[in-house]
């Protein structure tokens, strides 16, 4: 006969309930709780996920205007959590959000099951206001800055006409024609008057590094011309002599030169050696 035995055998649910390990998480508040299952974003019409050792999975909607972003998280997340679910849905980031439930603004330190947020739940997102005017101030600024630099770039486009006109006086200059002086005069004031120009654009970040980099090279032209002016006014002065025209500008803040007509002063040394005959 064979004898029965009433010890129990072990079953394969028993070792996976030996074996489990139970994950502990700190919360915000100082509370140990099971370590809960990340947010999971679902725009679409799937199923809520099951329920897991972090606790129930609830299903809620956060509106935000005409959006809505459908979320299934744990109970006993926090509205910090919702915040952070949302940010590449909304495009806010967290702290430029703002959540209601019934009516009241929640804290980041909430958390949902508290609030009294069940499944199929909707939760308000606002922005924050402190972040529209933010958001608007940097629309005006790069409105600026745009406006700056297509007024800048109108004036190079100027300037490079008035270019061509330059290199044609070097060219007769150098060619030992000679010039009338009011072609160096009428060109120098040309010149200026895009200095008045540069000096009215009001210009902040890159605008007003181009603005700046713009009066440089007008002034450098103005240089120019008085060199040029110097050396048409003796014909007999060649390159290889020591002609120095220097011209002063007068700086301000907006960091334009002076709009006043340059003052130049030129100096030639002309040495001539005799050889003595008897």
């Amino acid at each position: 006969m064979r004898k029965s035995s009433n010890q129990k055998q072990p079953t394969a649910s028993s070792h996976v309930e030996e074996n489990e390990e139970i994950e502990w998480e700190m919360r915000p508040g100082g509370m140990l709780v099971q370590k809960r299952d990340d947010v999971v974003v679902d725009d679409g019409a799937s199923a809520p996920a099951a329920e897991s050792t972090a606790g129930p999975t609830i299903k809620v909607t956060v509106c935000h205007g005409p959006a809505h972003h459908v979320l299934h998280v744990p109970a006993h997340s926090t509205f910090g959590d919702i915040k952070n679910a949302v940010v590449q849905k909304t495009g806010l980031e967290a702290k430029d959000q703002r959540l209601l439930f019934r009516g009241k603004e929640k804290e980041d330190e909430e958390h949902l099951h508290i609030a009294g947020v069940k499944d199929r739940s909707k939760i308000l997102l606002l922005e924050n206001p402190a972040s529209k005017e933010r958001k608007l101030e940097e629309i005006r600024k790069n409105n600026e800055i745009s406006k700056a630099c297509e007024a800048v770039a109108g004036v190079r486009a100027e300037v490079d006409k008035l270019l061509e006109r330059v290199a044609a006086l070097e060219g007769a200059v150098s060619g030992g024609t000679k010039v009338e002086e009011k072609e160096f005069v009428v060109l120098t004031e040309l010149l200026m008057r895009q200095l008045l120009k540069l000096d009215g654009i009001e210009a902040e970040g890159e605008a007003k590094m181009q603005r700046k980099a713009e009066v440089r090279r007008v002034q450098n032209f103005v240089e120019k011309l008085d060199s040029l002016k110097a050396r048409n006014s003796n014909p007999n002065i060649n390159n290889s002599n020591a002609v120095s025209v220097t011209t002063k500008w007068e700086t301000f803040d907006s960091g334009v030169g002076s709009l006043n007509a340059p003052t130049s002063s030129s100096s030639a040394k002309v040495t001539e050696d005799w050889e003595k005959f008897d």
